[in-house]
């Protein structure tokens, strides 16, 4: 097993294409089972299935090349280096098929394999520790009996000295991890309790949106306050009304996690993207409502450096006539108009206006161009964004390395962000080329 989103250049596949049969037949009330002579009621087996939509459970162990759903194979770039995700299909040869209820229930809340080996927590058990013990049994369920077993191993997870010693995972277990299950709090409403079970356990939320100490254990004190996920960044997610969502309404924090996109103020991206598109558009809208409900009633936390909401900045501008058959210098604001003109405003507008249908959204009053840091502005640019939600796809070409429109230099691409930043975004932020390197690589 293997855990968090991912924030490499590697693209995962978009899962439900696959798997929308199987997933169409549980919303009708059809039988999932693959197997001849179910051991599970069915409807243990359809509540597993959508606990594994819920927890985002292909997002990390399927193979983003094409791989079968949960045959593991995803590589997840951490500052260690890559940890390949495990095959969590009924494989008795490669997967969890001869896993007991006991020993996935062990994997899946304390990190430790059938084996005795330890998971690194880039599985998101500390987490999952937090799963009830019905909610273990439904998944469990589901992965033995409606998934198709797959007896393919994925690639082994090598990591330098002293990484490599997953032992030390019973120190690190024993320092950070919290193995208890969720409780409700007798004072807070049904919604709430069931927002904070699922923010907190379920979707592991904090996993991407809440810093990590050198150690890479999330930061005591700053739930939710907003990380790097290299090369991109998980924004602060407190409703802190400048760093965090507390400007933005109930309605509008459903819409993102349902659609991925609230015009103008935000538009998922890298693994915020794959997380809607593979996992919270598919949640009850009464699981959604709960999710709002506790965010917005978390502590609040706001960075120092934070003086205006991101999505504050910025007004329409058009410098594109003023360049037009002008030969300009990359590094100036004259050298960004241009690369702009010729790379960005055939979709996003010369006054960054965007699409009528904001498929390609405006660059103002946008919380990515408006941020404190450009690691999103970069990566979007970089990686490019595809998003398939609400029966919408929105897909924006990468500017990298494989790009089949236009590979831009470091130099280039810190050049149009610059230029965005400055006539769009946040003035205050200035991308250098090896930001543009950093990112490019990943980490």
């Amino acid at each position: 097993m293997a855990g968090p989103r991912a924030s490499s250049g590697f693209r995962r596949p978009r899962f439900w294409r696959r798997l929308v049969p199987a997933a169409a037949l549980w919303l009708l009330g059809f039988s999932v089972g693959v197997h001849a002579a179910p051991a599970y009621p069915e409807e243990t087996v359809r509540r597993g299935q959508y606990l594994a939509v819920a927890g985002d459970c292909t997002g990390c162990h399927t193979n983003p090349r094409g791989g079968a759903p949960f045959a593991g194979g995803y590589g997840i770039v951490s500052p260690l280096g890559t940890i390949w995700s495990s095959n969590i299909t009924p494989s008795r040869a490669a997967g969890i098929g001869a896993y007991t209820e006991s020993q996935f229930t062990q994997a899946l809340r304390e990190g430790i394999r059938a084996d005795g080996t330890h998971l690194y927590p880039a599985m998101p058990y500390p987490a999952y520790t937090g799963l009830s013990d019905e909610d273990v049994h439904a998944l469990f369920a589901y992965f033995q009996q409606a998934v198709a077993p797959v007896d393919t191993r994925p690639p082994k997870t090598r990591l330098p000295f002293p990484f490599n010693l997953r032992v030390s995972m019973v120190v690190w277990n024993a320092l950070f991890l919290r193995n208890t299950r969720f409780e409700a709090d007798p004072s807070k409403s049904a919604a709430w309790n069931r927002g904070a079970y699922v923010v907190t356990a379920l979707e592991h939320c904090g996993d991407c949106h809440t810093p990590r100490n050198l150690l890479m254990a999330e930061k005591s004190g700053r739930a939710f306050a907003g990380g790097p996920v290299k090369p991109w960044y998980a924004p602060n997610i407190t409703p802190d009304p400048i760093s965090g969502i507390g400007g933005w309404s109930h309605q509008e924090i459903v819409q993102y996690l349902k659609t991925g996109a609230v015009s103008p103020k935000s538009q998922a991206a890298g693994g915020m993207a794959e997380a809607v598109s593979d996992s919270l558009q598919y949640l009850h809208p009464e699981d959604v409502d709960a999710i709002v409900t506790y965010l917005e009633t978390i502590p609040p936390i706001r960075a120092d450096t934070d003086t205006r909401a991101a999505f504050d900045f910025g007004g329409p501008a058009d410098f594109e006539t003023s360049v037009r058959g002008v030969d300009t210098g990359q590094g100036s604001l004259a050298g960004g108009a241009a690369l702009y003109s010729g790379n960005c405003a055939s979709c996003h507008q010369p006054a960054g206006t965007g699409t009528k249908d904001q498929t390609f959204p405006v660059l103002f009053h946008n919380t990515v161009t408006g941020a404190s840091q450009a690691d999103n502005l970069i990566s979007t640019i970089l990686h490019g964004v595809d998003r398939d939600a609400d029966g919408h796809r929105v897909f924006m070409p990468r500017f990298g390395e494989e790009s089949y429109i236009q590979p831009l230099t470091d130099e280039q691409i810190s050049t149009i962000s610059n230029y965005v930043l400055q006539t769009f975004g946040n003035p205050n932020v200035l991308v250098s080329t090896k930001d543009v390197a950093t990112a490019r690589k990943g980490h």
